[in-house]
Parts: C-alpha cells; structure tokens; sequence
C-alpha cells in the first residue's frame, strides 16, 4: 500500500472513530426516570364540541363550567405534577379524561411546566363523552420512537363507544421501553356491557405485548398502566397477568398496596386500587439497563389531595367536583407513580 492510500485510509479510519465517538456522547441516560398516571377527572375546556357529548361542561351547562374553575383546575394539576417530581417533573405522565389537545397545551404551555420542554401524544377517541387516554414526555430525558392507538379487532369503530387504547415505544438512555396507557369502560351503569369491552381491550393489549415479547425473545421492557376500572383480582386483568408460558408473564406491581388495602380511589368508605401498574419479567430482573422493583411503585397521596370523607370514617381525594357539586379539589382519582433506574 503506498503512503498516499495509506494516508488517506488512516484518515478515513480517524473520522469514523470520530464521529461515532461524537453520536455517542450526545446520548445521555438519565439515572433514574419517573412515570405517573393519573386520573384528572373531566379535564374539560369550556368550549362547545359538536361531536361529543361535552354539554355539561359549559358556562351554561349544568356543572357550570366556565373560564374561572377551568384556570383553576389546570393551575392545580400542574402543581400536582410539580409536587409529584418533587420540583422535577416526572419524564413520562399518561393521563386519562382529558378533553382534547388543547387543554394539554394550556396545562404545559401556559404553567410552570412550560419550563420543562413537555411534548404531547393525543388523538380523539371513540368516547360519547369526547374524554381521551394521551400522554406527555420531556424530550430531554425520553425519545419518542413509535405510538398508536388500538382498539380491538372484534369491535366495529362504530360500536366502539369508550376509550382507546394508547402505545408509545420509548428510548430511554440505550434501552427501549413499550408502554401502554390504559383506561377501560366502568362497572358502574351497566356492568354486562363494560365487562364485555374490559375483556376484549385486556385480550387485545395482552396479544399486543405478547407479540412484543416473541420479537424480542422475552427480553423487552413493558409497562401497562391505566384506570381499569377493576380491581387486581379482576379477570379482565388476570387476562393481562397470567400466561402458561412463564417466561412471558406480567407481574401486577399493584397487587402488593391493594392487599394491604390501599387504593386511588374511595367508593362507599371502601379504598379501590383501579389504577394500577403492570410491568413485564424483564423489568424486575434485568441485571444491567433499565429497570424497577415493585418498591418502586407508590400512589401519591399528600395532604392536598385528600379531604375529610363526608359520608364515612377517614379520607377522600380532594375531587373537583362531588356529584354535581363544585369543590375546587383536583381529582377523585389519586395518580400512581413508577420510578425506572439503570442499574
């Protein structure tokens, strides 16, 4: 080889360490990252939507919604977030009962979050009532690589009444990370029929991951979190824990408060643990990369989210509104927090 051909391949070889040394230190990985859901009961704007059924939640409608409570509540749940992160907010909160795009950009444009660079992941779902599953990450923590929503296949869109189901895929430092962003028909005025949707949803989310764990031969990293409107021994949600192949099975990090009777929300004096957290094998024993430990889990419950119950002994969330009453709290949900650390 003559000393130009080597020369100029020494060069060549100088540039590809170069450069990939340059890729690769641009890709930080965070030391721990915290994920919230939350419930924020009727995140509503106060404006008329021809397609849903909003019409309780205007000026003139009958909970009286106007520009007042609606400032309040979104200054409200920003500082929920902020208390949450403990003055770091969390990188990834999935929320349920949001209105539409709007309300998500007023509560991280026009709050203090506004200083934490939130992006948004929302789409209209199905739902009479127009109230939608979405998502907001920090995009200086997480990368967004892929999401969509699913409905089942069983169900035609038009029967298809309630809420889709969200999936985000996630990088997070070198490791990806699956997430589903769940909040399923209630018990509650009509059981038959939500129970029917609960278990083709929970068939449907478990096909999903199911498939995302044969394409990685067991090892991807799967969260499933939401409202189930269910408790952990529900069917619905044993569909989304238990397999006959045990290398795939799905540990429910809520089981553990639920037993100790703890929940997100009160119904009848009885604490309920319906939003929960469900987090692949991987997750919980990795040796090295992303990873939790059902310690990890916790409902975030500080005084100013809860209130003297009226009706029975102890403590209610401080909710915004009781029945068709005007409180000014925040929710009557409890949001559920699951830190991931890198080990």
């Amino acid at each position: 080889m003559s000393k130009g051909i080597f020369a100029e391949f020494l060069f060549a070889l100088l540039m590809i360490v170069f450069l990939n040394k340059s890729i690769y230190s641009q890709v930080t990985t965070p030391q721990s990252v915290r994920i919230m859901f939350y419930n924020v009961e009727n995140f509503f704007d106060i404006y008329d939507d021809s397609l849903t059924d909003d019409n309780d939640f205007l000026p003139n409608g009958l909970m009286r919604w106007n520009s007042e409570r609606y400032n309040r509540k979104t200054n409200s749940l920003y500082k929920t977030i902020v208390a949450a992160g403990e003055w770091e907010p969390p990188a990834i909160i999935a929320f349920c009962e949001i209105e539409n795009r709007k309300v998500l950009e007023d509560l991280i444009y026009r709050t203090y979050l506004s200083k934490f660079n939130y992006s948004i992941i929302h789409e209209e779902s199905p739902d009479r009532r127009g109230i939608d599953v979405c998502l907001i990450y920090r995009k200086n923590i997480v990368d967004v690589l892929s999401y969509k929503y699913f409905i089942p296949k069983e169900i035609s869109r038009k029967e298809f009444n309630t809420r889709s189901v969200l999936y985000v895929k996630f990088l997070i430092g070198y490791d990806t990370l699956h997430l589903f962003a769940n909040h399923w028909p209630s018990r509650r005025g009509g059981v038959l029929p939500g129970e029917n949707f609960r278990l083709h949803i929970a068939n449907m989310v478990r096909e999903k991951a199911d498939s995302i764990l044969v394409i990685n031969h067991t090892d991807a990293r799967i969260i499933i979190l939401g409202d189930f409107n269910a408790t952990p021994d529900d069917e619905a949600i044993k569909v989304l824990t238990v397999s006959k192949d045990s290398s795939r099975a799905m540990i429910n990090l809520s089981k553990m408060p639920d037993n100790k009777g703890l929940g997100t929300y009160r119904y009848m004096g009885t604490w309920e643990m319906i939003d929960q957290v469900i987090v692949s094998n991987k997750l919980l024993t990795c040796n090295y990369g992303l990873c939790t430990a059902p310690t990890m889990l916790r409902i975030f419950k500080p005084d100013f989210l809860l209130k003297k119950d009226p009706k029975y002994p102890g403590f209610i969330p401080f909710s915004t509104y009781r029945g068709y009453k005007y409180q000014g709290g925040f929710s009557d949900h409890l949001p559920v927090l699951l830190d991931l650390k890198f080990r």
